[in-house]
């Protein structure tokens, strides 16, 4: 599919989609020397969840970048599991996959502690505004 159509089914705007090319987080993928660049479904997901992350979690391009190179290399050892009947084999992928999973994880509760922060301060501010009203009420 062509740029336009990729963008229409990630719910990213095309140059969004191109600077997320420039700046790595989607690969080069096929473009025959002289034509546009074309997208396949793998492409579409990988946006799809780029945004995902980006919105859920507000992520700066930085944390993005590590999201999706961990969602990458997992990606990675999941096809080289489904590849393989041996046990030890699929023992060392699975050694392999947790510290992506780690990475994740550790931006996700990062993400996750700034906004108890923030809850913890609007509850104060809140709680303060409601005492000052009492005050002012009676």
């Amino acid at each position: 599919m062509n740029i336009g159509e990729a963008a229409q089914h990630s719910g990213l705007p095309a140059k969004t989609i191109r600077y997320y090319e420039e700046i790595g987080l989607l690969g080069g993928g096929g473009r025959p020397k002289g034509s546009h660049r074309l997208y396949d479904e793998g492409d579409v997901e990988r946006l799809t969840e780029l945004k995902r992350m980006r919105d859920l979690l507000n992520l700066s391009l930085d944390d993005l970048r590590q999201l999706a190179e961990a969602e990458g290399a997992r990606a990675a050892l999941r096809r080289q599991f489904e590849s393989t009947d041996s046990d030890a084999e699929r023992l060392r992928i699975i050694e392999a996959a947790l510290p992506h999973v780690d990475t994740q994880l550790a931006l996700v509760r990062r993400r996750k502690h700034e906004l108890e922060l923030l809850e913890k301060e609007l509850v104060d501010k809140r709680r303060r505004i409601v005492a000052r009203r009492r005050e002012l009420s009676t």
